[in-house]
């Protein structure tokens, strides 16, 4: 078996070791990187043949969790292969895609799968980031047409300390910082860019994010060097692509069409669309069916131009807006009166409700994915049903650009939650799509804040969010640095698609909570990424003054339809006494109270109700079960369960009994209990002794005096 090693150290700690193997030697590449005891395997395929009569590219790009990986069985007893991918697959299968795929050039219609699988995992490091520096590799030293290689570097934080390529476990909810991005050089090798960039932190500025996102540029200079030598040394020969010769006189009749009317409808009309149908109704004169599909590609270059030279030299957008300014803004809340919390934003077109609903701490998420199994007590799920892009189709389940979405927003907002001592609640927000033209994920961040406010959550600073785009210079004689560009606020759809970036910005007025970047171009430099986050933070602070202007801060109570948690803390101990033999006494508790109780191994119960007079039931037939008994102590309402010749057992309080000897029952002498006592007699006892073994003696005569 061939093998091939390559080795970078990046520092005392840090080691990479590359490792080509012919194992899938009829993939198109194939390799093995390792970072301690973590190995992650990458590979790539292109179909022989291009596919005809495609418009786009076919990129499938797989992230696989093996849980042989971190030696653990998989499921049920009766479902031990892995199935269907786990969420957080799906979200490190988008964040290498998303890296990826604007580096694959033009003009490519082969099917290419990038598929990377975890082999095994020490939680030395994040196996996606890993994954993404193998994806990069693997494309580089192959045959497939790639303008790579591009490195991944991970950013996390502890006690003050910015960590680069952090251990996972300290990557959690306590992180102040959880940040990848991806880096790779400009077309003149002159300076190191991003083209990548995802991350949730808890209210961070915009000089601090961009300060720590740049600090990591001596370790991607390594990571790129390394694989350029790689390739320099192994690197196969790549496929070369069909050139497509310009038909000079087509072009011609296409930009003589398009003349003067696509000025007057991306600058006068704001759409496309009607001369669109118009385009296609000037291409049936052509006989020859091969010239749609160039002239279908000359109308696109034509008005991507256009736009372009729109915004950078005059500062003029498809619907008039200058590059500085937002849609307009309408909120609401409290819209339906039984749901928990409410939230309606719109931004121009965009349209969006979240839906808050508040449960018990059982009702938290169980995960058991291969980089982590425990509870997760927030979620946020979002949805874009067809219509709301005036569209058919079919309702499925969430695919991974819904996922992708829903976790944005999640990651947002996580960092402004409530501690769960003082918030218990398992909390979970619904967006709802309704109508969509451009950045759908910012206004359902908008829009699930002010769901969490109306629902009465306790968070610590509302989160507002903007997408920004970027039209750069297209002459490709210019390297990116070199290149005129304009940033715009409140991309719409148009602009995505034309545009050059997606850069989403959300946070609170005290600092960003979740970045997330794509490009089309290579990749945008330091001082476009600043700019970016400042423009950003004016329009963000504009978007929160229109939502605090409906709601201005979270309601002091949380909605009459929403159900009350109630908290007791008992001794640990206990626990034992309020389970009951097989769950007997608690399942006893829940059946008669109407509740649910959830008990921590600390001894907090959490006791969940509907009602107020259940829940109180319930926490008082606990405090009973767990009251610790002291000498001195008289209850009233003890009932006779068993009578012997020396006395009779008496319950107290629920599931305690005590005794009362034959001698405490009177002050003068009885001769038989029953002369005193039946069986299911309620009698007031006070407690006279606790012996060594915690039995408990009672005094009838003792607690009438």
């Amino acid at each position: 078996m061939k093998t091939e090693s390559f080795e970078l150290k990046l520092d005392e700690n840090k080691t990479i070791i590359v490792e080509f193997r012919d194992l899938a030697e009829r993939a198109n590449g194939s390799v093995f990187v390792k970072y301690g005891d973590t190995c992650v395997m990458a590979n790539c395929v292109m179909s022989p043949k291009e596919i005809e009569g495609l418009d786009f590219f076919p990129l499938t790009t797989l992230y696989e969790e093996k849980f042989y990986a971190v030696g653990k069985m998989f499921g049920s007893r009766f479902q031990k292969r892995e199935g269907r991918p786990t969420e957080q697959c799906i979200l490190n299968s988008r964040l290498i895609d998303r890296a990826i795929r604007p580096l694959f050039p033009a003009g490519l219609h082969r099917e290419v799968q990038v598929v990377v699988t975890c082999l095994s995992w020490d939680k030395t490091i994040d196996p996606a980031v890993l994954g993404l520096f193998a994806a990069s590799l693997v494309l580089s030293a192959s045959d497939i047409p790639w303008n790579g290689p591009l490195t991944p570097i991970k950013f996390g934080e502890r006690d003050g300390r910015i960590l680069l390529f952090p251990p996972v476990e300290e990557n959690r909810d306590s992180t102040k910082l959880d940040m990848t991005v991806s880096f790779l050089r400009s077309e003149s090798g002159k300076e190191i860019l991003v083209n990548m960039i995802e991350a949730g932190m808890k209210e961070i500025s915009e000089e601090i994010v961009a300060k720590v996102m740049f600090s990591g540029r001596e370790y991607a200079e390594k990571m790129i060097s390394f694989q350029e030598e790689i390739v320099k040394k192994i690197g196969k020969t790549k496929v070369l692509l069909p050139q497509i010769e310009n038909d000079e006189n087509l072009e011609s009749q296409v930009k003589q069409f398009l003349s003067g009317k696509l000025e007057k409808a991306i600058f006068e009309e704001g759409s496309l669309t009607e001369i669109k149908e118009e385009f296609s109704d000037f291409l049936k004169q052509f006989e020859d069916e091969s010239k749609i599909k160039p002239a279908h590609h000359i109308f696109e270059f034509e008005a991507e131009k256009t736009m372009h030279d729109g915004v950078i030299k005059k500062d003029i957008r498809i619907d008039g807006r200058n590059s500085k300014q937002i849609r307009n803004i309408e909120c609401d809340a409290g819209i339906l009166r039984r749901i928990h919390g409410t939230g309606v934003f719109c931004r121009g077109q965009t349209k969006v409700i979240s839906f808050l609903t508040l449960g018990a701490p059982g009702d938290q998420k169980l995960m058991e994915e291969m980089e982590m199994v425990g509870k997760k007590r927030f979620m946020h799920h979002y949805n874009f049903p067809p219509y709301c892009v005036g569209e058919t189709g079919a309702m499925r389940g969430p695919g991974r650009r819904e996922i992708g979405h829903g976790m944005l927003g999640e990651k947002a907002l996580r960092g402004v939650l409530p501690d769960p001592s003082d918030f218990p609640y398992t909390i979970r927000v619904v967006s709802e799509v309704l109508c969509s033209n451009g950045s759908s994920s910012m206004a359902s961040t908008c829009g699930a804040c002010l769901a969490l406010m109306d629902g009465g959550v306790p968070i610590k600073s509302p989160v507002s969010g903007i997408a920004m785009g970027l039209m750069l210079d297209m002459d490709k004689n210019k390297s990116t640095e070199e290149k005129e560009y304009r940033i715009i606020t409140d991309v719409q759809g148009e602009e995505d698609h034309f545009g050059d970036m997606d850069f989403k910005v959300a946070g609170s007025k005290n600092g960003i909570t979740a970045v997330q970047m794509d490009i089309k171009v290579r990749g945008i430099t330091e001082r476009i990424v600043i700019e970016a986050l400042n423009q950003a933070k004016i329009a963000r602070m504009e978007i929160l003054e229109k939502m605090l202007s409906v709601l201005p801060e979270p309601r002091k109570d949380i909605s009459q339809f929403a159900p009350r948690i109630y908290i007791l803390k008992i001794n640990p101990l206990k626990i034992g006494d309020v389970i009951g033999p097989g769950g007997k006494i608690i399942n006893e508790i829940i059946d008669a109270c109407a509740v649910t109780i959830d008990i921590e191994d600390s001894g907090e119960v959490y006791v969940t109700a509907d009602k107020k007079e259940n829940g109180e039931r319930a926490i008082e037939w606990i405090k009973n079960l767990t009251h610790e008994v002291s000498v001195g102590e008289v209850f009233h309402n003890a009932t006779v369960k068993r009578i012997l010749d020396f006395g009779a057992f008496v319950e107290f309080l629920p599931g305690q009994e005590g005794m009362v000897h034959i001698s405490e029952l009177d002050e003068k002498r009885v001769a038989k209990v029953t002369d005193v006592l039946k069986i299911g007699s309620v009698i007031p006892v006070k407690v006279i002794s606790i012996d060594e073994q915690g039995r408990i003696n009672l005094s009838l005569k003792q607690a009438k005096k």
